[in-house]
């Protein structure tokens, strides 16, 4: 797969999120937040395993020890994640959470750099500011005094950043990007459940109220976005995903005006402009690192 077309993948899961975030919150109206994820997540595994069978049958070779415990881990953190970020959900804004997870697009290069051992292309630091920079302006400006929520949002964010680091490590190794997205979504389904169960005793009417929600959480937002993450991140380094990923916050801005009749204010529409101009200086700047070697090698 060419860096392009990754990056593309990479587009495509951030639209499918910014739909996503939309479901998430209205989901919190029937179901706890940790049952919430754990169905989520165990349906999507349900749903990519198969899918990775087949597509990586042809790899004959078990997949490494190493790599398999690196897979649960990386589970054990999304569920960290997601699970910090629907419970936040229950107490805070759709404001405050989309923008206080952006925060781990600028932690990124930093994981980056403590756990490669080398920092990332020098575009990849100011075009994180301005992702969240676009991303606090879209949501308007400004956010409500912080909570619990948004603390737990925060520590979430924390989770993503190494969650996204993880991945690209990983799914390079590994060479099984549809086993590693099964893996992670199982472990963390098992979580959700293991907790939700017993602390939320969800009533089988509130869990059908809420089944909308839950597929397209599962099927699309889950299987199908975060798969496209993990397919993609073996030819996109971690920190330039992260930013083209921030194009989440743009998605849901556009499916808000469109399904919830929101209006974008100037500030949104300014805020959307410099979420694009990051992803696209992540995009270009490889283009010109590669002619800038092309005319050396010339000269």
């Amino acid at each position: 797969m060419s860096r392009l077309a990754a990056d593309l993948l990479l587009l495509a899961a951030a639209l499918i999120w910014g739909l996503g975030f939309i479901a998430q919150s209205t989901a919190m109206d029937d179901v706890g937040p940790l049952t919430f994820t754990g169905l989520r997540f165990s349906l999507a595994a349900l749903a990519v395993w198969p899918l990775a069978r087949l597509v990586e049958k042809r790899k004959r070779a078990a997949m490494a020890a190493a790599d398999m415990r690196a897979c649960v881990l990386i589970g054990v953190v999304f569920f960290a994640a997601a699970a910090l970020q629907q419970w936040g959900l229950v107490s805070t804004s759709v404001t405050n959470a989309g923008f206080l997870t952006a925060t781990y697009v600028v932690m990124v290069p930093f994981a980056v750099w403590a756990l490669y051992r080398k920092p990332p292309p020098f575009i990849v630091w100011p075009a994180a500011m301005v992702s969240v920079a676009g991303t606090f302006l879209l949501g308007g400006g400004g956010i409500a005094p912080l909570g619990v929520g948004d603390l737990l949002v925060i520590c979430g964010a924390v989770f993503w950043a190494l969650h996204v680091t993880l991945i690209g490590l990983v799914a390079m190794s590994s060479g099984r990007p549809l086993h590693l997205a099964a893996i992670q979504f199982a472990v963390c389904g098992i979580c959700g459940l293991a907790a939700g169960i017993p602390l939320e005793r969800p009533a089988l009417a509130a869990l059908v109220e809420a089944a909308p929600e839950i597929i397209y959480a599962s099927l699309v937002a889950g299987a199908l976005g975060f798969t496209f993450q993990a397919v993609a991140q073996r030819y996109t380094p971690p920190a330039d995903a992260a930013i083209i990923l921030s194009g989440e916050g743009v998605f849901a801005a556009i499916f808000a005006a469109w399904l919830l009749g929101d209006r974008m204010q100037m500030a949104g529409a300014i805020g959307a402009g410099l979420i694009l101009a990051a992803i696209l200086a992540v995009e270009l700047a490889p283009l010109a690192r590669r002619a800038r070697r092309a005319r050396k090698t010339i000269s």
